[in-house]
């Protein structure tokens, strides 16, 4: 089939996330992948900016990826996780448990992202229950995402976030100012007097507080300060709360450490992973959770923790897990991390003298030029010009950033960031013109 004939069908049959199967948005065909660089059916290669939504961390087609996956499928690609286990799941759980906190000895295998908030919320509610306190919401944060599922909706900004629209039909949680330190030098003390106010004032009906630490992404992309998180869980132990992370974007060395709870250096409760379990090849994710919440749980004399995915414990995908965790941690990330936070503050600085840029923040692999206004209006035009840069950059609302490999090489950033120049030189132009 060419090129032609399967963007036709594709816009006939395919609904895409977050568009509409009316008026679908362009598409480019991709044919393969290799290292940083999509291959499109047009001949053209293009770098990946945003590593498959944060995923691909290892770049794609890792040969020790492959061969993790080439001898699990030989064995078994999947077989039920009731009453069922296989060294897969159990060789990942030791990892992930090594590698985290020692207080964080329980591990939960979800299917994504989305459905390990969920079990989360779950496990919260359940333990609040079991232990006798029968307290049934949450406090978040404004400007938070944590998934698109009902329970993880529930938890996001409800005025500014993508889901306003079902606002009436989900759970009614408790929402406080999104966090305005973007690092400890601009810590000021009244800065959790909010926070403290709120759970002073629903402490009898709040089971947990779930946030993603250091970096709210999809909500925004903001970065805030370490000392926002010492100070929640001192809250949380004041008021026997539940502190769940959500790291399913800041985990596995995204924020410069290997989870962004380490720089605070506090632990939570139940801590959410996904995205980058499986380095971007298969849809993974992971609850951990400390002895408190299992044995509240256990409370009731059952312990049964009422949540079990079909594809739960994945075979397949727990042993690309391992594997992706296992070439992590032989790397020198820290140095790449590193090396592209210092190269993404040299090359973006500059964007923060245009007129149509807010802010440009750097944290980690994490580059964000926030615009004055949305991108929604040029998006007829601007993903075809993004890809004619040689680069693949997919901004949204008012926000071009990028969360590349962290293989890329030098070279390959800079054409980055040169890219995300363009745009922004392209979009000033034409502001210019309609005045």
């Amino acid at each position: 089939m060419n090129q032609d004939e399967l963007l036709k069908l594709d816009a006939k049959h395919l609904w895409h996330p977050y568009t509409s199967v009316k008026h679908p948005s362009p598409m480019h065909v991709v044919s393969s992948a290799q290292g940083v660089h999509l291959q499109l059916m047009d001949g053209r290669k293009i770098i990946d900016g945003m590593s498959s939504w944060w995923s691909a961390i290892h770049g794609y087609n890792h040969p020790k990826l492959n061969l993790a996956a080439k001898q699990q499928i030989d064995q078994m690609s999947h077989v039920m996780f009731g009453g069922l286990t296989h060294s897969p799941a159990v060789s990942l759980a030791q990892r992930l448990v090594n590698m985290t906190d020692d207080s964080l000895q329980y591990v939960f295998l979800a299917d994504s992202g989305s459905v390990s908030v969920e079990v989360a919320i779950k496990m919260a509610l359940q333990y609040s229950f079991t232990t006798g306190r029968h307290r049934q919401k949450l406090l978040s944060l404004r400007s938070g995402y944590h998934g698109d599922t009902f329970g993880a909706m529930s938890v996001c900004d409800p005025v500014n976030g993508m889901h306003s629209m079902f606002a009436k039909v989900l759970p009614q949680h408790i929402f406080a100012p999104a966090p305005e330190c973007r690092d400890d030098a601009d810590w000021r003390a009244e800065m959790i007097d909010p926070y403290r106010q709120l759970i002073e004032q629903h402490q009898h009906e709040l089971a947990a507080v779930i946030v993603e630490p250091l970096v709210q992404g999809a909500g925004g992309m903001r970065f805030y300060c370490p000392e926002y998180l010492r100070q929640l869980r001192q809250l949380c132990d004041e008021f026997d709360l539940l502190l769940i992370f959500d790291e399913i974007a800041t985990g596995f060395g995204r924020t410069g450490s290997l989870f962004a709870y380490e720089q605070a250096g506090i632990v939570p409760d139940i801590l959410c992973l996904g995205k980058a379990l499986t380095g971007g090849y298969m849809t993974l994710a992971a609850v951990l959770c400390n002895d408190r919440v299992a044995s509240g749980i256990a409370a009731d004399g059952a312990g049964v923790l009422m949540h079990g995915p079909t594809f739960m414990g994945n075979p397949l995908a727990c042993a690309v897990a391992s594997a992706s965790i296992d070439l992590l941690q032989e790397s020198d990330w820290q140095s790449r991390v590193t090396a592209i936070e210092t190269q993404l503050k040299a090359e973006l600085s500059q964007l923060n003298n245009s007129s149509i840029v807010n802010d440009v923040r750097v944290k980690g692999a994490i580059g964000v030029v926030e615009l004055v206004a949305p991108v929604w209006e040029h998006m007829d035009w601007l993903p075809a010009f993004i890809v004619e840069q040689g680069v693949w950059i997919r901004p949204f609302r008012n926000l071009i950033y990028i969360m590349p490999p962290y293989i890329i090489e030098s070279a390959e950033l800079r054409q980055l960031c040169l890219a995300i120049t363009a745009i922004v030189e392209a979009l000033e132009v034409r502001q210019k013109r309609t005045g």
